[in-house]
């Protein structure tokens, strides 16, 4: 049995997430994973702010970070799953 995708752009709205965020998180979804300077080309910005953009969703606890802060940063999507309404990450191990 297939499941819907239900992590498309209107849910990521519904979380009140600015356009820079859903393009990133978009971007995670097609490629897997986004660096700073990927998120700054994608979505136009400043370093200062594709620093900020990525560590929000990390802290919303809808992206992983992997590495240090700085060159080696990478940022993957952290599956979540609906139950009766709320969101629930997994928890990390």
């Amino acid at each position: 049995m297939f499941r819907k995708d239900v992590y498309d752009e209107e849910y990521f709205r519904s979380l009140n997430l600015n356009e820079r965020q859903i393009k990133a998180v978009m971007y995670v979804k097609e490629k897997g994973q986004i660096t700073n300077k990927e998120y700054q080309e994608i979505c136009d910005t400043s370093a200062r702010t594709s620093s900020r953009g990525p560590a929000d969703l990390v802290s919303r606890r809808l992206f992983e970070q992997k590495g240090t802060i700085g060159k080696g940063t990478e940022y993957t999507l952290i599956r979540q799953r609906r139950h009766k309404g709320a969101i629930y990450a997994p928890k990390k191990s």
